[in-house]
């Protein structure tokens, strides 16, 4: 049975200077998908099988009720009293088999086909054994072989078409199927087989083959979980529900029945009752991949986002080379902050698929976001190669030269991007950037222009004009941008700081101070805010209030081995100067540095800032700490 694939959401990372893009995968994993497999219904297991779910780490039973496989079966190809050399080698075989050791079943089973060829028995257990092996070819020319002897030996009729399914001869597994149907019309696990290939294609036989399954064998819980798959896969999602819990009515430790119940119930979006089927399947098996994947979809949807990652993580432990998987496991890395984890998950999946163009953009972003800009930028060169006509990737490279300082190159990529994809809003948005990091003002207003041409709502773009504006002096058009970028996005804390600053030159008090208030009751740790609202009250005569706000803006920037405070401060500094705001970026980053002396991250952007000012010598010293610190955090162009 072949699992379905994630469904992998669109994602973007927030990284200074620019709109990062990453095309949405849709790899639908909304039905299970039902292919041919092989159950064992003989009297023990073997630990190894070719019949394997498609995408399972453990195998299922092989079945094939070969006569020599019973006691005294053997009579069936010699009187009980001949104890010939082929029967002794057969015994043998059989022993070995029953033990788990092929290669000496195999040694005896060859025996006993040089002395008895035309013996259907040995033939057919010796394609079985083979098969087990991996030497599928030997196997089938073995069965055949057994067939041609036997044309009604049914099992070994079934073990064929199981190898030829692996080998993925649909018509000819198909053929075997029909011939076994035929031959036996009462034998269940022949309709199983035969629905089971059936259910790759349209129509309705898939479904009355295995109901003709579930007649003839009411009490084996299995063909009814086979049934509620073929239900599901034709979206007859009550009566696939009503098969799985009917299955697991007969046999509550039916794991695979678990599971398809718990995928059913998360297509309902009846969450806990998902987790709790998924949970019990783990329990089942716990080295079940998928069931650990689905797990970690449910958790995702209940908002649990540490315990869904920590099941993808097991989920690619079981099964590294499940592609999709690895994808789903980076971008979850990466939401999270595991930056390590996210660039780990990603190269294995380049393993897998070398010529991905958005899996090399994924990566290329990580890089970015790991301040790993120089490793990005092969990466989206990549991407740029495999898929020239997709504009997103080269605004992504340009992402990464500008991380690098290297304007020029970013303003000739992004001008690349524009001609590919003149209706990208973000391309117009990073463009408008670079030219205002390169002092190129009229150049920047008209891209920031043309992004909100296309993007009215495009609260970043209205931002970043509104600050333009103010430097420019034109403070009743940044008045104007910053409630713009406020309307589309009422969240934000640097819009609000900004606007009172503004507010606050223009000698609008009041405002200012309203302003300044949102900006702190949405970031408490927005230290500039509590300082800049400190200087408003003071002139408004509030020197009580002033002096509140000035400790509490000195505590926040006193704060010693406070990660959180520094990051948040981090961030905010990387928005003010994406938006050009060189003074507030700064006072941001030595806040964060006052917060946490030792977080590189900050002593890095402070880097770019200063490097940005021409202050190169303070810029140097900053990088050389940041490196001390974390030897990732190179300076741009080490």
């Amino acid at each position: 049975m072949s699992q379905p694939s994630p469904d992998l959401a669109e994602s973007s990372i927030s990284v200074a200077y620019f709109l990062p893009y990453r095309e949405p995968r849709r790899v639908g994993y909304n039905r299970v998908k039902v292919l041919p497999f092989m159950v064992s219904r003989s009297p023990f297991q073997l630990g190894h099988s070719i019949a394997m779910w498609s995408g399972r780490s453990g195998p299922l039973l092989l079945i094939l009720a070969l006569t020599f496989l019973c006691d005294g079966a053997l009579a069936q190809s010699h009187s009980s009293s001949a104890q010939s050399s082929e029967q002794t080698a057969l015994q043998r075989g059989q022993e070995a088999l029953r033990k788990g050791d092929l290669a000496q079943s195999r040694a005896e089973l060859e025996k006993a086909v040089r002395l008895a060829p035309n013996d259907a028995a040995a033939q057919a257990a010796l394609g079985w054994v083979l098969a087990l092996q991996g030497q599928s070819d030997a196997a089938i020319q073995h069965l055949r072989a057994a067939i041609q002897a036997k044309p009604a030996f049914v099992e070994a009729r079934l073990t064929l078409a199981s190898v030829l399914s692996q080998q993925g001869k649909a018509e000819e597994t198909e053929q075997e199927l029909r011939a076994a149907v035929k031959i036996a019309p009462e034998n269940a696990e022949a309709h199983r087989m035969l629905a089971k290939v059936l259910s790759t294609k349209p129509g309705d036989e898939a479904l009355s083959q295995m109901r003709r399954a579930v007649e003839l064998d009411p009490k084996r819980a299995d063909l009814r979980d086979d049934l509620g798959n073929i239900l599901a896969q034709r979206n007859q999602d009550q009566e696939a529900e009503v098969a799985f819990k009917e299955a697991l009515r007969l046999d509550p430790t039916l794991e695979l029945a678990h599971f398809h119940l718990g995928v059913e119930y998360l297509q309902a979006h009846e969450l806990d009752d998902a987790a709790g089927e998924l949970r019990q399947a783990i329990r089942l098996a716990p080295q079940h991949a998928e069931a650990h994947f689905y797990l970690a979809k449910v958790l995702a949807e209940q908002s649990k986002s540490e315990e869904a990652l920590a099941e993808l993580r097991q989920a690619a432990v079981l099964k590294p080379g499940w592609f999709e998987l690895q994808v789903e496991l980076g971008i979850a890395s990466q939401r999270a902050g595991d930056v390590d984890g996210a660039v780990a998950a990603f190269n294995q999946a380049l393993t897998l698929h070398p010529e991905d163009a958005e899996l090399y953009n994924d990566l290329g972003l990580t890089l970015v976001q790991k301040g790993d800009a120089e490793g990005a930028i092969p990466k989206f060169q990549r991407a740029v190669q495999l898929r020239p006509q997709d504009g997103s990737f080269r605004g992504n490279l340009a992402i990464a030269y500008m991380q690098l300082a290297n304007f020029d190159q970013a303003v000739k990529e992004l001008e690349s991007a524009i001609r590919v994809a003149p209706g990208n809003p973000s391309l117009h948005y990073n463009l408008g950037l670079a030219y205002k990091l390169k002092d190129q003002l009229d150049d920047a207003v008209t891209e920031f222009q043309a992004a909100i041409h296309i993007k009215p709502d495009l609260a970043d773009a209205h931002y970043a004009l509104g600050v333009l504006f103010w430097q420019r002096g034109e403070f009743d058009n940044a008045t104007d941008e910053l409630r713009k970028a406020l309307q589309s996005k009422p969240d934000y804390a640097e819009a609000h700081y900004t606007l009172g600053t503004v507010y606050k030159q223009q000698g609008k008090l009041a405002d200012s101070a309203t302003e300044l208030r949102e900006a702190i009751r949405l970031q408490p740790d927005f230290a500039g805010a509590h300082t800049t609202l400190a200087g408003v009250l003071r002139q408004l005569g509030d020197a009580d209030g002033a002096a509140a706000e000035a400790k509490e803006g000195a505590r926040i920037s006193a704060m010693a081995n406070n990660l959180q405070a520094a990051t948040v401060s981090t961030n905010s500094g990387k928005r003010l100067l994406a938006a050009g705001d060189l003074d507030g970026a700064i006072a941001q980053f030595r806040s964060a540095i006052h917060s946490e002396p030792k977080y590189a991250a900050a002593h890095y952007q402070l880097g770019l800032v200063l490097q940005r000012r021409g202050q190169m010598e303070e810029a140097k010293k900053e990088f050389e700490k940041a490196a001390e610190l974390n030897p990732q955090s190179k300076a741009p162009g080490k």
